[in-house]
């Protein structure tokens, strides 16, 4: 936590296009860090295509929640369970959620999920193995049922002073994560001295994730 008369950093992440080679790392280690169930991912890696044949590219784009300025989840919320925290990332108090889903509606890149119930990843009228059932205590435990959920920037790992676990997995170092209003932070200059831009800027939601260009 800062000091007295330190300020809140305003957490941001940048992702280097250069480097990400679609591998899912930064998928797996999500799921293994936050227990999601299956179809539930805070990380996910689109891929496509760029270009014309002969000269195409094929290309990943790892996406997750981008803690915006102005989230319209937060502004949809009729009970205040999604808020801003002081360093700027939204987060969700399950205590109050009421699983309307306007904030999953309101998202517009598709960021927020609702699990009613905590699926086994093998088929039916299997029992759920002892991991599963590990995984689906600490799930409930932390994100609940029925009730919206989303990427923090891993909290509980900065809390303790560690990275979001999909920067630490990845293994091109394409994930780097500080404080935006840090002029001197390494995502700071990475946006400015190599044209670092948001997705679909034209919602108005001001992202904090920023990408850098393929070339």
């Amino acid at each position: 936590m800062p000091g007295v008369g330190t300020k809140t950093p305003r957490l941001g992440m940048v992702i280097d296009l250069k480097r990400c080679y679609g591998c899912y790392a930064c998928v797996t280690a999500c799921k293994t860090e936050n227990f999601t169930p299956p179809g539930v991912f805070w990380a996910r890696v689109l891929k496509g295509e760029t270009g014309e044949y002969p000269n195409t590219v094929r290309q990943a784009l790892p996406v997750l929640c981008f803690q915006c300025e102005d989230p319209s989840c937060m502004t949809v919320c009729p009970t205040g369970a999604t808020y801003q925290e002081d360093d700027g990332v939204v987060r969700v108090d399950r205590n109050k959620c009421i699983g309307c889903n306007y904030c999953k509606m309101a998202c517009p890149y598709g960021a927020r999920y609702m699990v009613e119930k905590w699926e086994s990843y093998f088929p039916d009228g299997l029992p759920l193995s002892e991991y599963e059932e590990y995984a689906k205590n600490r799930w409930e435990e932390k994100s609940g049922v029925g009730v919206s959920t989303k990427c923090d920037f891993c909290f509980e790992r900065r809390e303790n002073g560690m990275e979001p676990a999909c920067v630490r997995a990845c293994p091109a170092n394409a994930r780097i994560f500080g404080d935006l209003d840090d002029p001197d932070s390494e995502p700071s200059i990475l946006i400015r001295d190599n044209g670092g831009y948001v997705l679909n800027p034209e919602h108005g939601n001001k992202p904090k994730v920023y990408y850098l260009p393929t070339r």
